[in-house]
């Protein structure tokens, strides 16, 4: 790995930083991404890892990091899109969901993918090497627990994306797959909803999971490890549940 060059985006989450970690520690160089701000500054200076900045949403700030990133750092071989989440949402009835926020949401989960892949795919082309693994979850599998139209929508959605990219990029060298966590508290949205089920819920969910414990964002990290290396090169398309087996 000490050959390629990683950007993951999402880095101020819990699970974003896992994977940056990994990754740096499998011998990537690892570039961070998030939007501007203390945290993602504060983020960088923990790992020891450089960073830029962008909303993601915004194709021309996407091309802009873009520029930049190629100028510091050279041309990135693996793209982990991590990015996304709720936007700080909560659950709704259908009649009161409100199209901006629906699209805060897809902006944030399918539109960055999209926009990165635009801006850092044509070196993978030039190279014959890529990846790129993309963040989703189970709620792009099913109904999520956060009750969020939005969320739910825009990770399945992203599954469809991953499937697409795979097979327009396989022929070029490039796999893209996806990785659908389990319930992983790596962020405050997710303690909020972990603290929200009470200690009955909790347990329920957990004997939901054939392993009986909540995952870890280095569980996911581990999958990413695996997705972007040489060992994975006929992988692709796949959809990976990281979820202790309650899938």
């Amino acid at each position: 790995m000490s050959a390629r060059i990683a950007l993951v985006t999402g880095a101020v989450g819990g699970i974003g930083a896992a994977i940056a970690k990994r990754l740096a520690a499998d011998g990537a160089q690892v570039v961070l991404c998030d939007l501007p701000g203390e945290a993602l500054t504060d983020r960088s200076q923990r790992l020891g890892l450089p960073h830029v900045a962008a909303d993601l949403g915004a194709p021309d700030q996407v091309q802009e990091m873009a520029a930049r990133l190629r100028a510091d750092h050279g041309d990135p071989d693996i793209l982990v899109n991590a990015a996304g989440g709720v936007r700080g949402q909560v659950g709704t009835p259908l009649e009161e969901v409100d199209p901006t926020r629906w699209h805060e949401i897809f902006a944030a989960n399918v539109d960055a993918t999209l926009y990165l892949s635009q801006a850092l795919v044509p070196a993978m082309k030039r190279s014959g090497w890529g990846r790129i693994v993309t963040i989703s979850s189970g709620a792009g599998l099913r109904p999520s627990l956060t009750g969020i139209h939005a969320y739910t929508a825009a990770k399945h959605a992203l599954v469809g994306l991953t499937k697409q990219l795979s097979l327009e990029l396989g022929p070029h060298g490039i796999t893209v797959n996806s990785i659908a966590p389990g319930f992983i508290l790596s962020n405050p949205a997710t303690e909020r909803q972990w603290a929200a089920y009470g200690p009955e819920g909790q347990a329920q969910l957990v004997s939901r999971i054939h392993t009986r414990r909540l995952g870890t964002a280095d569980d996911i990290a581990a999958a990413a490890s695996f997705l972007t290396s040489d060992e994975a090169g006929w992988i692709s398309a796949q959809i990976l549940s990281v979820d202790g087996g309650i899938t």
